[in-house]
């Protein structure tokens, strides 16, 4: 910054004296000369002058404003205040300050005429005048800087809290950290020798004991696989840093094909421990929920995930599904009616899903029941029609007429999805009181937190394999040919003909389907697409680009069938050479939405969901808004660049 004209009249003195001694040597020898010079340095002498008394007017009058503003003090008081006070004209110039601001921030010299910008580091006077203040720091000092206005400049006070804001960050650095920590896979050391799982659990512990020792932290074993460490909040920022290598360790435990992974619940920002621990275990249940192998860590009520890349593990033990079978009949118990909804553009999985539960609860339960659905916008047209064609009566209707009908006993039975911002009607489901949720998608943040049962198994390979074990463990004896094969419909639709995702349980309910009457050439029928709809399958498939093993294509078609198409794409670029996951880009409206597979190498969960989506590992979608076909593109590279780099370290 350029110092102001009024900085240089020591200059001009010197200048004007130089040049009167010049002028006296030169009497002698021309008395031209001799005037001229004399004449310029009078006048450069009377402009310093004029300067020199035009500036201490200038710093009177701005100097006297500033202290009227603060009643019952003269202007002489500025001087003697106890911090450092600084002065500012209108082109944020300094033209006063106390002696405090010299000694403290300017290291005893004067700093008249230099921009006051250059002592609020990161900030602009015109910006942080008559606001609440702004924090610097200014050679290891902190200040909190507040400006008064004051006729075009303005008065700025440096409140010295160095020590005050060194105490805080030590007090929040050494703020308790709960984390709650879970062996998510035990139970698969359990169907080996009682020497290896002993050998398994020895070295998980061992490793969650290092990973305390490492911090200094308390580290206690609570039982039935569980732990609890207590860090230091300081060591947590550490940790994020490095993306908790401590989930890579554990898992390079292996037993007979078999790999042992940890679910953790982290929680920061609690005064008490007793808090902390609270949301610890709303984190994990969080991490378990997303299918675990992560670190899920809440504050402030947000949560921030780590890991999360492999895939999760079948519970073999069907106990709990038989305790929420008996929940549900409960609350259908005391139900006069009971409707069933899924997530919108609904699929052959929510619709197959809802058709199974509609029937026991109609038959078996002998209650109103109707499955909720939009004909305009699902994706499953070919079983809707195959339902209304077979059954007597039809069984679905529209969010409104549900609406119409909702009473204070009614029951809501939501599947295929847990959030609330993707439900087929959002008003139905704020209406309903009672709610039951069956999903298998990875837990979201936003998830649907009232429900009277929440059966989540991320592990299960669809809503239908789940609905199906429910189904086994009530009265199913109403449960016929056409229930059957809408069941299996949604299976073999979220496996790939059996392909992805697919244990024991998912066989096991494609038997009990079988048993009940359900035909695989009449379920492959409901696959069948038009030959538009190949058509536009096809082009997207063509019209395909590689990006870091990812296969991406856009679409700018807005017809009906785009989604389906979308969808039918997604799969089919998932067979080219050297892809490990699809994306398909197409509009919708005023948003642009994505659609993403993979076989299970590159997590697309994680990816949609740092773009505001979700799903679960193989299968995952989301939605933008206020954006174009190529920026959504753009946005989606930088995505998969950022989450493939993070899963590699993590992997290193």
């Amino acid at each position: 910054m350029k110092r102001k004209h009024w900085t240089l009249a020591p200059w001009f003195i010197l200048f004007g004296v130089a040049m009167l001694v010049m002028a006296g040597l030169m009497f002698r020898y021309n008395t031209t000369l001799f005037y001229v010079e004399l004449g310029i340095s009078v006048a450069a002498l009377i402009a310093v002058a004029v300067i020199s008394l035009t500036f201490r007017s200038y710093i009177r009058a701005i100097v006297k404003r500033t202290a009227s503003r603060i009643v019952g003090m003269n202007p002489e008081y500025l001087e003697k205040y106890k911090y450092p006070v600084v002065v500012s004209g209108e082109n944020g110039d300094i033209v006063w300050c106390n002696a405090r601001f010299r000694k403290s921030i300017c290291g005893g010299r004067s700093p008249e005429g230099e921009d006051i910008n250059v002592y609020l580091p990161g900030h602009h006077i015109a910006d942080i005048t008559d606001s609440e203040g702004v924090d610097i720091a200014i050679d290891g000092k902190e200040f909190t800087v507040y400006a008064l206005s004051n006729n075009g400049g303005a008065v700025c006070h440096f409140i010295d809290n160095t020590d005050f804001k060194r105490t805080a960050r030590e007090y929040h650095a050494n703020m308790p950290a709960v984390a709650l920590i879970s062996f998510d896979n035990a139970e698969d050391f359990f169907t080996d020798s009682d020497e290896s799982y002993s050998n398994v659990a020895i070295s998980v512990e061992a490793n969650l004991q290092g990973w305390a020792i490492d911090y200094n932290a308390l580290y206690k074993r609570l039982g039935n696989n569980r732990y609890m460490i207590v860090f230091r909040d300081a060591d947590v920022e550490k940790m994020i840093a490095q993306k908790f290598p401590i989930l890579k360790n554990v898992r390079s435990i292996s037993s007979n094909r078999h790999i042992a992974t940890i679910s953790v619940g982290l929680c920061r920002g609690c005064k008490l421990v007793k808090d902390s621990e609270m949301n610890a275990r709303k984190a994990l249940e969080m991490a378990l929920g997303r299918g675990g192998d992560q670190v899920a860590i809440i504050r402030d009520g947000s949560y921030e995930f780590f890991g999360g890349t492999a895939a999760a593990t079948e519970k073999v033990s069907k106990v709990r599904m038989r305790v929420i079978a008996n929940a549900i009949s409960r609350a259908v118990a005391d139900s006069d009616k009971v409707y069933i909804m899924g997530h919108r553009f609904s699929d052959l999985d929510c619709v197959g899903a809802a058709i199974g539960m509609q029937c026991i609860m109609e038959k078996s339960f002998k209650r109103y029941s109707k499955v909720v659905i939009n004909r305009d916008t699902t994706m499953a047209k070919q079983l809707i029609d195959y339902a209304d064609e077979r059954l007597d009566g039809s069984i679905f209707v529209s969010p409104e007429d549900a609406l119409r009908g909702v009473t204070s006993k009614t029951l809501l039975i939501i599947v295929d999805t847990h959030l609330k911002n993707s439900l087929e009607s959002a008003l139905l489901y704020e209406k309903c009181k009672r709610v039951v949720v069956i999903d298998h998608h990875r837990r979201a943040v936003n998830y649907i937190n009232n429900a009277l049962v929440f059966c989540h198994e991320p592990s299960a390979s669809s809503a239908c394999e789940m609905c199906c074990e429910i189904i086994s463990y009530l009265d199913d004896k109403s449960l016929g040919y056409i229930q059957a094969d809408a069941l299996l419909s949604g299976i073999m639709l979220d496996t790939k003909n059996f392909v992805l995702k697919t244990g024991v349980r998912t066989f096991e309910a494609a038997a009990y389907l079988r048993r009940k009457g359900a035909n695989t050439l009449t379920v492959k029928e409901m696959f069948s697409g038009s030959i538009d709809t190949y058509r536009e399958k096809v082009d997207i498939v063509c019209n395909s680009e590689i990006h870091n093993g990812c296969a991406i294509s856009v679409s700018n078609r807005t017809d009906s069938d785009i989604r389906l198409a979308a969808a039918q794409a997604a799969d089919e670029m998932l067979t080219l050479t050297g892809v490990t996951a699809s994306f398909v880009i197409f509009p919708d409206k005023n948003r642009v939405n994505i659609s993403a597979r993979s076989y299970g190498r590159v997590n697309v969960q994680v990816i949609m969901e740092k773009l505001g989506g979700g799903g679960h590992q193989t299968m995952a979608a989301t939605q933008l808004s206020n954006t174009t076909l190529a920026d959504a593109q753009q946005l989606l590279k930088e995505t998969i660049d950022a989450a493939l780099t993070e899963e590699r370290t993590a992997q290193a």
